[in-house]
């Protein structure tokens, strides 16, 4: 069993849609210990996997990222 709650479709469209456009995102999530970042990224995928979704994503130094998408707090803004 999974603590997953599922996101908001209209949310997760507009994260497909960062994706499709290769948009950053400047993300504010809480990792799985509980400690929060605020960085900017490049979402590159979403996935499935065990009843929980993430997003793919690269950061401004080249690392990459599996976000749980019920753990992204917002996108305070964007950089276009």
């Amino acid at each position: 069993m999974t603590d997953y709650t599922p996101i908001d479709c209209d949310l997760h469209s507009q994260y497909e849609l960062a994706i499709l456009q290769h948009r950053k995102l400047r993300l504010s999530w809480c990792d799985a210990d509980g400690t929060g970042h605020i960085e900017s990224v490049t979402p590159t995928d979403l996935l499935t996997r065990n009843r929980e979704e993430f997003m793919i994503v690269s950061t401004e130094h080249g690392v990459e990222l599996e976000i749980r998408l019920d753990r992204i707090k917002g996108f305070p803004g964007n950089n276009d």
